[in-house]
């Protein structure tokens, strides 16, 4: 094993042990990256020596903070396609994880957003602890939650999943399991040995065995006691409204989200709150992400996803100019341009 490879692989006992390993960087994704877990995944699917997959991130700081931005922006700054590739092959990894045949244990330590969820919350087991903060913060920067992050967050209970994907929001371990993306709490101090007990688990069976004797209760989170006010708030369909009786509720918290809005891609906004709509009554995670695949490649080419990076990364001065300006001036049309067929360029990962 190569210490300075952005993937680390070894078997330990009866399970292969993934470490995403750009520790300077918060493990973010690369296409080799994302190359190299697919195939170990591969290779591992076929070994009757691995009994479960474990994955992991280096540095104590998280387990991945998402796909590399930065890229993402001179990429599309350049006019390349790069990212359109990347984008390709990380969501059919996304498919490839939710579809793993033996236990895919995901240790969702630490920060966990974007790309990360992607290659942690489509597992069956997913652990996590009290540093974990998750979040799909798409908006924020012009882009819409992807890696089926849209599949994921439709499925939550009442409006959660519409409430963090429109803001962005980073979620504990307490509200993370409430909203599905995560399955157990574990104590941070108690990873290792978890991994070292995993290690003997000589069956899938045993493997969920372990993992739940090292569970226990999270410290409580938030969003269970703000349900009345996000399910009531997000109940209506356009982002207009949804603002409005934000701003009109009389809650404190529901009006400063309503400000928070507010900064956000009105373009980015109202084409996620579309995808998480359309994503629930999609059959599959295949087909999420083929619509997901439709809107990134759209976002791609629009002005919101550059400006967006350039304010909150590259600048650094987080005054975006968003393209249009104002919610009210996003078009119906301009939505549903996002969700147009690619022709010959889909991805193509569900088929009826």
């Amino acid at each position: 094993m190569n210490d300075d490879e952005p993937v680390l692989l070894h078997t330990e006992g009866h399970i292969l042990h993934l470490t995403l390993n750009r520790p300077r960087a918060l493990n973010a994704l690369t296409h080799t990256m994302v190359r190299g877990i697919d195939e170990a995944l591969v290779r591992a699917a076929d070994d009757d020596a691995v009994t479960a997959v474990v994955i992991d991130g280096a540095g104590g700081r998280g387990l991945c903070a998402g796909g590399d931005i930065r890229s993402i922006y001179e990429d599309a700054r350049a006019g390349r396609s790069a990212s359109v590739d990347f984008w390709r092959d990380e969501y059919r990894l996304n498919a490839r994880i939710a579809r793993f045949p033996k236990p895919y244990v995901a240790l969702m330590d630490g920060i966990v957003m974007g790309g990360g969820v992607g290659v942690s919350a489509h597992g069956d087991v997913r652990v996590v602890t009290e540093r974990s903060r998750v979040a799909m913060p798409e908006t924020a920067i012009g882009f819409v939650p992807d890696v089926g992050g849209t599949h994921l967050l439709a499925a939550a209970p009442g409006e959660l999943g519409t409430h963090l994907a429109l803001t962005g929001r980073t979620v504990g371990a307490a509200d993370a399991v409430l909203c599905g993306l995560a399955d157990h709490f574990v104590p941070s101090q108690h990873l290792a040995d978890l991994v070292t007990e995993l290690a003997r688990s000589a069956t899938p069976t045993e493997v969920q065995e372990t993992v739940r004797r090292y569970a226990t209760t999270a410290p409580e989170g938030e969003l269970a006691a703000q349900r009345t006010w996000i399910d009531e708030c997000y109940a209506v369909d356009t982002v207009e409204e949804i603002i409005d009786r934000l701003s009109n509720s009389g809650v404190t918290a529901a009006k400063e989200t309503a400000a928070a809005l507010l900064t956000a891609s009105p373009t980015a906004l109202k084409v996620t709150l579309a995808a998480v709509r359309r994503a629930a009554r999609l059959d599959s995670l295949e087909a999420v992400l083929d619509q997901e695949f439709r809107v990134s490649c759209r976002a791609f080419t629009g002005h919101d996803l550059t400006e967006g990076v350039r304010a909150r990364i590259i600048d650094k001065d987080r005054t975006p100019r968003w393209s249009p300006a104002e919610i009210h001036e996003v078009t119906a049309a301009e939505v549903a341009r996002h969700f147009e067929p690619l022709g010959d360029r889909e991805l193509g990962l569900f088929t009826s």
